[in-house]
């Protein structure tokens, strides 16, 4: 039995797609069952609820084999750590009475390389909490993803621009939230993999700010450029869309150590080189949302 954490998320709803299609049992956990598409509802298990709920991971994880864990946003909660360690803190005791074997975990890269990196830091931390039960765990490790550009599709298609934190020329690893469902579907169909270790989803090659705008324009046929804002002015930002104090001043460290180096440690390889380029993301997902 596999058990799936947001399943009709970007990530999750593809998980869950790819382990029905592979004939694998499947439980989802998901607070509105009601938002599940007929077909998922018809052949897996649901566990209706929030999987931070003690008694929901309970059910939810009884008889599991594997399970696919990603901590969801919670853009007001009073510190990182409600997001992330003590809302997996149920979980994590249902994974020692429920007997579960494994665990895939959406995280971030690294590990090791600042000392204070925000949202990363937090994350980091909740993989320790995970690992610390005994499951045999793997954690994805991630940078950017190219979907987070669906958050500025406004502002892409009525000014022709994009904001970042980050400087233009900077380049850094980018995927695509089908790739990481890819890659975290093929743990969780595994049943060989024993002890803890991390897999980088890196994209297939670095790119700057300056490069996401060239290809956005030639993909969408009209101007794009990116705008670099201060990091204060970043924050205010948040503030102002209701994100709670620590979630900002999270997004905050998080941008300035992935402008200093952060996701530029971890050595490309042909393993964790995924497929979808940037022009390809642009084609098949930014430009219906812009142009439609």
């Amino acid at each position: 039995m596999i058990v799936i954490t947001t399943p009709t998320g970007r990530i999750g709803r593809r998980v869950v797609d790819g382990a029905l299609a592979a004939g694998a049992p499947v439980r989802v956990i998901a607070r509105d069952a009601s938002r599940l598409p007929h077909r998922v509802r018809e052949r897996a298990e649901v566990v209706e609820g929030s999987h931070g709920d003690p008694d929901v991971v309970a059910k939810a994880f009884a008889g599991a084999d594997a399970v696919f864990w990603l901590a969801p946003p919670d853009h007001r909660a009073e510190s990182l750590d409600d997001v992330y360690s003590r809302f997996a803190g149920p979980a994590c005791e249902a994974f020692r009475s429920q007997g579960v074997q494994r665990v895939v975990c959406v995280s971030a890269l690294g590990r090791g390389v600042l000392p204070e990196a925000g949202h990363v830091t937090a994350t980091l931390k909740m993989d320790d909490l995970i690992a610390s039960t005994g499951v045999h765990f793997r954690a994805l490790t991630l940078p950017t993803f190219m979907d987070n550009m669906l958050g500025q599709v406004e502002s892409i298609k009525n000014d022709g621009v994009f904001y970042s934190a980050i400087s233009g020329d900077r380049k850094l690893p980018t995927c695509a939230c089908r790739d990481i469902a890819d890659a975290a579907l093929k743990l969780l169909l595994d049943p060989s993999w024993t002890g803890r270790g991390d897999v980088p989803v890196l994209g297939p090659e670095d790119l700057s700010n300056d490069d996401l705008a060239r290809i956005m324009s030639e993909v969408l046929g009209r101007p794009v450029r990116h705008q670099r804002i201060s990091v204060e002015a970043f924050k205010e930002s948040m503030l102002a869309r209701g994100v709670s104090e620590a979630n900002a001043q999270g997004l905050v460290e998080m941008a300035v150590a992935k402008e200093n180096g952060l996701d530029s440690a971890e050595p490309r390889t042909p393993e964790s080189t995924s497929p979808t380029t940037f022009r390809e993301w642009c084609e098949q997902e930014l430009k219906p949302a812009v142009l439609g």
